[in-house]
């Protein structure tokens, strides 16, 4: 197991460096740093920024000059902030991490649950209710689910029911005071993580409901039937085990994409998370942070990837690592 992970992280590493060496490049061509750190006043502090980053220099020296920073923990000034990128990313991170987590911990829950019964139940009353709502949650537009939510569940509850305060809060993310600290991070919480994980649900719980009707037809599990083993052993330990085996590949990446900042869901309920800061960066020329974003998204898109592959090893016995 670990020689397979330290071969993994080895592939990875040129993975990651052609990765980094593309983003830099078009990042740079795009932004000039040098250019947005000339709003200084101090001539001289430009002339040490430049030729600390070697930005007269061709890219590919940049690029490398750029990397050597990294390694020491340097990713670069923010030109929007006057500041070091490396907090403005590690907030942001840690903002969008919280999402994530919740988000992608209800979302497979969730699905498991709709896709395991839908597929024992197959064409039953609630398989058909369950096929129906994934088609609208499919359908639905984040954006447009987002602002509906906040809408009825915001400000709009408060005033129908007469309350002195919301249950659910529609602005940032953050916790309340030592009195009430989880409620009010779960008030803050609910309509993001709702708006979050709205498709993947309905998405993945038909990706389950496919994978676990395969997995019953199958000759195992036939032959687990005719001996007599119990029909819920049957489903949750033999059947289950390996249905979830496709899934862990769609939630290993498309939560690895998540990484890169949930944008219209920070947007709308103004979390300052990955999405935010990207927008941001982007409007204002913020080259370096661009560049340690693009970088923290490919690490975690790489890293999620390891992690289904390992994930395989446990779900499926017949998998074997070479």
């Amino acid at each position: 197991m670990f020689a397979y992970v330290g071969r993994r992280i080895l592939y990875s590493v040129p993975v990651m460096l052609v990765a980094s060496f593309i983003l830099f490049w078009g990042v740079r061509i795009t932004f000039d740093p040098g250019e947005k750190f000339a709003t200084s006043k101090d001539p001289t502090a430009i002339i040490r920024f430049r030729a600390k980053w070697h930005l007269n220099d061709s890219i590919p020296t940049q690029w490398f000059t750029w990397l050597k920073h990294i390694l020491r923990g340097d990713f670069g000034v923010s030109t929007r902030t006057n500041g070091d990128v490396f907090p403005l990313i590690t907030r942001a991170l840690g903002t969008t991490l919280q999402l994530i987590i919740w988000g992608t911990l209800f979302s497979a829950i969730i699905s498991v649950l709709i896709g395991v019964y839908s597929a024992v139940r197959q064409y039953s009353i609630p398989d058909y209710t369950f096929t129906a709502l994934s088609y609208i949650g499919v359908a639905m537009p984040p954006f447009w689910f987002g602002l509906v939510a906040y809408q009825l569940l915001g400000p709009s509850l408060k005033g129908w029911l007469g309350l002195k305060n919301p249950w659910f809060y529609g602005v940032g993310l953050h916790k309340g005071d030592s009195s009430g600290i989880d409620l009010d991070y779960a008030r803050h919480l609910v309509l993001p993580v709702m708006t979050l994980t709205v498709q993947s649900i309905a998405e993945w719980s038909r990706f389950q409901r496919s994978s676990m009707l395969d997995v019953l037809s199958s000759d195992f599990v036939r032959t687990a039937k005719a001996k007599g083993v119990p029909r819920r052993k049957v489903i949750f330990k033999h059947a289950l085990r390996n249905a979830l085996t496709p899934l862990v590949t769609i939630m290993a990446v498309e939560t690895a994409a998540l990484f890169g900042g949930l944008v219209i869901t920070e947007q709308i309920f103004s979390i300052p998370g990955m999405g935010r800061l990207f927008l941001t960066s982007l409007q204002t020329g913020d080259a370096y942070t661009l560049m340690a974003w693009f970088l923290v998204t490919a690490f975690f898109v790489i890293v999620f990837n390891l992690v289904a592959d390992l994930f395989y090893t446990v779900l499926d016995p017949r998998v074997r690592l070479s």
